[in-house]
């Protein structure tokens, strides 16, 4: 699939990943839908973008939007869907825990309402993280959300055939998901990537290149894709 021309919806567009993956689509000629629910922090635009407030754990928003849009050729979410829970599961609040299912939810909402009003040679792309490939001590939340969510991918790329579907495992990205800033941000990300092969942060550019490989290699469906930099050899 070449980008240009084709219309794309991108959750999670205005921030982190998603933004990258906005301005990458649209740098290729596409069209370009940005959604989440708060679409104003998403800056600055290339006028091949439109902004639309959207919640993926909001099925009846989700699906009138669909609707509104179709038909469309590319699908992609990057929206969490919520909030996330980290430590051991003997300590863990479950309560948060089960929150974290939220960004499963969201994508099953993704997935479920948007593939009918795709065109058949559509394609989905789904964001994970390289804990569903290999977690750490206290990811047991993220490890689980994103081990179901290539699970459902695995199932449902023969379900939605010829239409594409497939997963982009990201490892430690610099992104706003992490909250502090300044030199304290700097040397949390040094700690947490000075085992791994290429010691340092990856960036939302880098996975927004391997969601238009995704995107634009017809011969790939079901599958992962590892943008981590050595975490799954560390």
């Amino acid at each position: 699939m070449n980008p240009a021309n084709k219309k794309a919806i991108v959750f999670g567009g205005t921030s982190g990943i998603g933004l990258a993956t906005v301005k990458k689509l649209a740098s290729l000629g596409a069209s370009v839908i940005a959604v989440s629910r708060n679409p104003q922090k998403a800056g600055v635009l290339p006028a091949s973008v439109t902004l639309k407030q959207c919640d993926v754990t909001d099925r009846q928003a989700l699906a009138a939007l669909f609707e509104d849009c179709a038909p469309f050729d590319i699908l992609v979410s990057s929206a969490t869907g919520g909030t996330r829970t980290f430590g051991p599961l003997t300590t863990m609040n479950m309560d948060g825990y089960q929150a974290s299912f939220d960004k499963l939810w969201g994508y099953a909402n993704v997935v479920r309402f948007g593939t009918e009003h795709m065109t058949q040679d559509g394609t989905i792309v789904l964001v994970s993280g390289a804990p569903a490939r290999r977690a750490k001590p206290g990811q047991v939340s993220l490890a689980s959300v994103g081990g179901a969510v290539e699970a459902m991918v695995k199932t449902v790329a023969s379900e939605i055939a010829p239409r594409r579907i497939n997963v982009v495992a990201p490892g430690i990205i610099d992104t706003p998901l992490i909250p502090i800033e300044g030199q304290a941000r700097q040397e949390l990300l040094a700690a947490n990537t000075a085992s791994h092969v290429i010691p340092r942060a990856g960036t939302a550019e880098e996975v927004a290149k391997a969601i238009v490989f995704m995107i634009e290699n017809d011969f790939v469906t079901g599958t992962t894709v590892d943008v981590d930099g050595g975490w799954l050899l560390s």
